[in-house]
């Protein structure tokens, strides 16, 4: 379905990004994976991913806090037809005690690296007169919850982003849009379950369900694999309409 086209997808070694890159290849797509790392390990992900589905795959290190890195991520990739901007972390802290250089970390690479790369690809989608922008949001960008304000600042920000993009691409056969998920099993959430274990003293089970999982109704994680999806229809004819809005992927979260 996505034969010849070239996706980079940010902050894509593990997790949410590695697995809408698994999606795209599958799909067809040449991949880009990239992290701020530069492992053989890194590379290997790229060539197991090419063998796998009969893709181009490579991985480009650049360091997503850095707007120069950004630009040129897009520049060494070649330009992309699909941009996926999924790089993030996350601290948690009260805002009076929020540390300054968390929050300019949080919002360079959460927010304003999708900036920068957005800005640098649709010259060239532009140019072919196709292209997807695919921002990974957060339930919290379209809601909040306490300790969480340069995560949720970023997110919300992101979903803004994409709307303006959407706008000022509508007609140009470019779409942007922003997916929003709930808990995602994630290795970096899977890793979280023991402690959470022994702080509350419940089974695994249940503290997946009464504490990880409070705020999402169907007490499920999405998965990787449903956010790769996810992207891979946005990317489809069956999107080219889709455009400017939000799809949350949150097991009902953002219906309370």
């Amino acid at each position: 379905m996505l034969a010849g086209k070239l996706a980079v997808i940010t902050g894509s070694n593990s997790g949410i990004g590695l697995g809408v890159a698994e999606e795209l290849a599958r799909a067809g797509a040449d991949v880009v994976l990239n992290s701020f790392t530069d492992r053989p390990e890194d590379h290997a992900l790229a060539a197991d991913l090419a063998k796998r589905h009969g893709v181009t795959a490579r991985y480009i290190q650049a360091d997503m806090s850095k707007a120069a890195d950004c630009r040129a991520l897009i520049a060494k990739a070649g330009g992309c037809d699909i941009l996926v901007n999924n790089a993030g972390v996350q601290f948690v802290a009260p805002v009076d005690e929020f540390p300054t250089e968390k929050w300019d970390q949080i919002i360079a690479i959460n927010l304003s690296s999708a900036f920068h790369t957005t800005a640098v690809a649709l010259p060239g989608m532009r140019a072919k007169g196709w292209g997807r922008v695919v921002n990974i949001a957060s339930a919290h960008g379209l809601t909040a919850s306490p300790f969480k304000s340069a995560y949720i600042a970023a997110k919300h920000g992101v979903v803004g982003l994409s709307k303006t993009v959407a706008l000022e691409t509508a007609g140009q056969g470019i779409t942007c849009n922003a997916i929003c998920p709930g808990y995602v099993l994630t290795p970096l959430v899977e890793a979280q379950i023991p402690d959470q274990m022994k702080v509350h003293n419940m089974d695994r089970d249940t503290v997946i369900r009464e504490v990880m999982l409070l705020r999402q109704p169907s007490r499920q994680f999405a998965t990787v694999e449903q956010i790769g999806g996810t992207t891979v229809y946005l990317c489809s004819a069956a999107a080219d309409q889709v455009t400017g809005t939000t799809i949350s992927v949150d097991g009902g979260w953002t219906a309370l």
